[in-house]
């Protein structure tokens, strides 16, 4: 159950904030409220700083300028590794951070205590037990005695989606898992992301950069360009064709068909 405050409605809040390094901006002036309950995706060209966004709002990275509050709290005026621990977070950095030499279910429960180092199952079998059924709900039960080195793009990305989610995290943010994936893969971490969005989380936030990896039960959109918002709100007004051409400078035409978005440049030809 959550633990932050019952009152408060943001599980997620940032006002005015800017991330600069080596003196240039990375993100600047970002308002922006998660709720309870919203699923938010987060839109951007390559350099939008998509990622730098998540970083602060996983704890790993306190903002230059502005108030972050995660979970009720500020960052900057709390443990950030206990708070750290209340969030389950994948990204590519913590992917190559993570020793390819950990047996697969051991790689999965460094996220009880978000580490990177070895973790001893036996110390609790009631975490183990959780890391194995998260691994058979994502199709990787046979795979739970492999080294972490051996598996393929698509199921190290899995594994790393299943150790997000080992502590029942209260918040969950996943930086582009698709990257690097062929269809297939693809469109089974969008199905996997669609069932979460459909589960008892607080709040969770997915980034990409290709609208076609949106899921079905997303609620909300966030827009960035060059550090900046573009656009935000529920995706039935921020991925239509006016703020996603300002996002990504390009007009485009966009398309919804059964809870999915395509895009493409407007003039070129309908494939097929």
């Amino acid at each position: 159950m959550p633990t932050f405050p019952p009152d408060d409605p943001d599980v997620l809040a940032l006002t005015g904030v800017g991330v600069v390094a080596g003196g240039k901006d990375l993100i600047r002036d970002v308002d922006w409220r998660v709720r309870r309950g919203e699923r938010w995706v987060v839109l951007g060209p390559n350099g939008a700083g998509k990622s730098t966004l998540l970083h602060v709002a996983a704890a790993y990275r306190l903002p230059t300028r502005g108030v972050a509050r995660v979970l009720g709290s500020r960052l900057g005026r709390i443990d950030m590794r206990d708070l750290r621990r209340r969030i389950g977070y994948t990204s590519a950095e913590l992917e190559r951070r993570l020793d390819g030499r950990l047996l697969v279910r051991d790689a999965v429960l460094t996220g009880r205590d978000a580490m990177l180092t070895r973790w001893r199952p036996r110390d609790c079998p009631a975490a183990t037990a959780r890391a194995e059924a998260l691994l058979e709900e994502l199709g990787l039960s046979g795979l739970a005695g492999r080294l972490l080195a051996s598996l393929s793009e698509g199921e190290r990305r899995r594994v790393h989606l299943a150790r997000s989610l080992v502590a029942e995290p209260e918040l969950l943010l996943v930086d582009e898992p698709a990257a690097g994936l062929d269809i297939a893969g693809r469109e089974h971490l969008v199905a996997l992301l669609e069932r979460l969005a459909a589960s008892d989380l607080s709040a969770a936030v997915f980034v990409t950069h290709h609208l076609e990896e949106v899921p079905p039960g997303f609620t909300h959109a966030l827009l960035l360009r060059d550090g900046r918002v573009v656009a935000q709100g529920p995706l039935d007004e921020s991925l239509t064709a006016e703020p996603l051409s300002a996002c990504f400078g390009l007009p485009l035409i966009v398309h919804r068909e059964e809870g999915r978005y395509w895009a493409r440049r407007a003039g070129s030809p309908v494939p097929g």
